[in-house]
């Protein structure tokens, strides 16, 4: 294979960054040549960046998570790698490309200079860092195992974002299959009907009956329009601000779980996301209640939240987490029984590890029938009622024939 250019940037002994170009056959063999010298590399690639990092990362969504994600993963190599914390944090400065994120980076390392803990620094941005990202630097910075934690985090982070970002992807064509249905059906009957209708301008031609139920429907879309609109905002505006309300959201989030399959799937996601949580957690010996309490901080769903404090008292009166878990009824059955062998084995972090992967594929798989039952459905659907538009269009245009014979 024929030698290739490929542009690096790399962190020396000294904390240095240090930035350069290397022929080589591929990545691989920059990376191993890097090491060889004693360099870290931060990036290898075939184009020169100013601003980058060697794992390139895929876009999720949200902009503050793939911020911390980025940066994460960025002080988890540096840390590893020996690197003292103030100067692995003004290397992510220098790394970042987003103006808003570095001024974040800058502040925090001023008040570590300033002789604050990394966790307190942190504890000022909370729409950054979760309670479970400071307390696990908290712990981190306790034991003298930083680097150790924020390759852990890192972990939980892209993980968590991985089943987000597919979940996400995996709805954005059945909505927009949804949308284009019902957008296709109201182009129907507000605009291509009614110039069919003309024809029936005649009072004395005798229209037939799916021809005038199919003229209604366009006069009702025609004449109600503006009013089914408004009231459809109107409805959006206050259901978006009744579930900003506590008993809201808690309505909601119970009614969302009790959608067929749907309601299955975010059951599945939300249990992964608590067990990836508390492996993170209990892996680094923060106790078991104060871990139960930061896990519930990060769940979307507040049924769910809720129901830790429950499983948290139940830990507190020296019953375990399996049977108050189980008791909740808001978790798979299998959760608990994972759990109990977790109690009964001493290995509570890796079975909450182990669970966090089960269901992670679980959700991947109920996602997945969903979509397959979901979209033959909206085609099936659209189907039907375009293929009634189209006849009722042929029996008025056989009617008109047999007028005219």
């Amino acid at each position: 294979m024929a030698a290739a250019t490929f542009h690096y940037r790399a962190v020396g002994s000294d904390g240095k960054l240090r930035t350069g170009i290397i022929s080589a056959e591929n990545q691989r063999s920059v990376a191993r040549e890097l090491q060889r010298q004693g360099l870290t590399p931060v990036y290898v690639g075939t184009e020169e960046k100013k601003k980058s990092f060697e794992f390139e990362l895929p876009s999720f969504g949200g902009g503050r998570r793939k911020d911390v994600l980025f940066f994460t993963q960025e002080l988890s190599t540096l840390l590893n790698s020996g690197v003292p914390l103030d100067r692995a944090l003004s290397i992510a400065n220098e790394l970042t490309t987003k103006p808003q994120f570095r001024a974040l980076i800058a502040e925090i390392l001023r008040a570590i200079k300033g002789g604050k803990s990394l966790a307190d620094a942190l504890s000022v941005h909370p729409l950054y860092f979760s309670d479970l990202f400071i307390n696990m630097v908290r712990a981190g910075e306790a034991s003298g195992n930083l680097g150790q934690i924020f390759e852990r985090l890192s972990e939980f982070e892209r993980s968590r974002d991985e089943l987000r970002s597919y979940i996400i992807s995996s709805m954005v064509y059945p909505a927009l299959l949804a949308l284009v249905g019902a957008g296709s059906i109201f182009v129907l009957l507000d605009f291509v009907v009614p110039r069919f209708a003309s024809v029936f301008d005649d009072g004395r031609m005798k229209i037939p009956t799916p021809t005038l139920i199919m003229l209604q429907a366009s006069k009702i879309v025609q004449d109600w329009t503006w009013l089914v609109a408004l009231v459809v905002v109107g409805g959006a505006i206050l259901f978006r601000t009744y579930t900003r309300t506590v008993a809201g959201r808690l309505w909601w989030d119970d009614a969302r779980l009790r959608i067929p399959i749907l309601g299955d799937a975010l059951r599945k996601a939300e249990t992964s996301r608590f067990a990836r949580a508390m492996s993170t957690l209990v892996g680094n010996t923060v106790p078991l209640v104060q871990s139960l309490g930061i896990a519930a901080g990060i769940l979307n769903n507040k049924r769910m939240a809720n129901s830790l404090r429950e499983v948290a008292q139940g830990v507190k009166r020296g019953e375990g987490i399996s049977q108050p878990l189980a008791r909740t009824k808001m978790f798979p059955p299998l959760a608990s029984h994972l759990l109990t062998v977790g109690e009964e084995t001493g290995k509570l972090d890796l079975m909450f590890a182990r669970m966090a992967q089960i269901y992670e594929e679980e959700t991947r798989a109920a996602i997945r029938r969903f979509t397959s039952i979901f979209e033959p459905l909206v085609i099936l659907i659209m189907g039907i009622i375009v293929g009634a538009l189209v006849l009722s269009m042929l029996i008025a245009i056989t009617s008109i024939n047999d007028v005219a014979i």
